[in-house]
């Protein structure tokens, strides 16, 4: 046997040994997503990315549409071990800490997803993110941006000045902060309250979800004016696991699930991309205006958003640490002075 054989043939021992030791391994994880949803069947890719890059050592037992617990349990359920993972969001445990909002939706900050993953991986946000994780015994793995949402309207919604006295459904927290301070007047409501509130009048518009998500949800059967490309609010969904079942994998079953992760993130971003494009062109040929905000508007909201955002970073040094992080890389982009 030459040397070069006896080289290979060790190399594949190697290789076989480290893979022989990865025990393996079932992570429970709930999503809030349905399997029908887009990122319901991202989410569903992503599993068969794990389980076959990890030759079947991992298997991923998925609970869909929060089937094991309601959506703002997820979290403590990893916590507690009753799930291993939670895939929803960030932005549902503010209750716990304030800091989360700002590793769930930052509200004014980021124009793109891509803008935001690069503080999340280029940036110090996962360093800065991760500390708040730990600190729940959590480990955060990584995120999935589908971009930016769109507000809805029954009335024009061309810049700032057409939100004063505006009624819409908001989502609670930050925002409601932000739009009252610019004229607005947000009405927390459950999701499934926004079509009756829509068709009844008692609201003018809603912060629901992305222009392609709202089109699936009928929104613009009802009201006929909304802005794109968005500017408020891009949320983030994560993949947060047990810091205890995270530190007992292996390394190598780690690197495929973080990897395997990025992938998905990127590929929910693109998709959704397409997916605004198209429907922006659809609805615009129904007869739905679209508003594009001038510059001199969305910095009139990022400045409203960064003044809400030190009232929350007063709160405490976790929701400190990371306005000041996201700020600091606003400004290496160029987006806040």
């Amino acid at each position: 046997m030459n040397f070069k054989s006896i080289l290979m043939g060790t190399a594949a021992a190697a290789m076989l040994a480290t893979t022989a030791s990865a025990d393996p391994v079932t992570l429970r994880i709930q999503t809030h997503y349905a399997t029908e949803h887009p990122t319901g069947q991202f989410l569903q890719t992503w599993i068969d990315d794990v389980q076959t890059m990890s030759g079947g050592d991992i298997t991923i037992e998925m609970f869909y549409s929060s089937s094991v617990v309601a959506t703002v349990e997820t979290f403590d359920a990893a916590i507690n071990g009753i799930l291993d993972c939670d895939a929803t969001g960030g932005a549902y445990q503010t209750g716990k800490n304030p800091a989360f909002q700002f590793v769930g939706d930052i509200m004014g900050g980021y124009d793109t997803p891509w803008q935001q993953y690069s503080w999340l991986y280029h940036g110090d946000g996962y360093e800065a993110a991760q500390a708040l994780y730990n600190d729940q015994n959590m480990q955060l793995i990584g995120w999935s941006i589908y971009g930016q949402e769109s507000m809805s309207s029954s009335k024009p919604i061309a810049g700032f000045e057409d939100l004063k006295g505006w009624k819409f459904r908001s989502p609670p927290g930050l925002e409601t902060e932000i739009f009252e301070k610019l004229g607005a007047s947000p009405i927390v409501m459950d999701f499934t309250e926004i079509f009756t509130a829509l068709e009844t009048g008692i609201i003018d518009g809603a912060d629901a979800s992305g222009l392609a998500n709202n089109v699936g949800l009928g929104i613009y059967d009802i009201v006929k004016h909304a802005t794109y490309p968005g500017f408020h609010s891009m949320p983030s969904d994560h993949l947060a696991c047990n810091l205890d079942v995270w530190n007992g994998l292996t390394e190598q079953q780690q690197r495929i699930i973080d990897t395997a992760w990025q992938k998905l993130s990127f590929q929910i971003a693109l998709y959704n991309e397409k997916a605004n494009s198209e429907a922006a062109a659809a609805l615009q040929a129904q007869g739905v205006t679209l508003y594009d905000w001038s510059a001199e508007d969305r910095a009139t909201f990022r400045n409203a958003a960064q003044a809400a955002w030190e009232g929350w970073a007063d709160k405490n040094p976790e929701t400190r640490a990371l306005v000041e992080s996201h700020k600091a890389y606003l400004k290496q982009l160029g987006l806040i002075n």
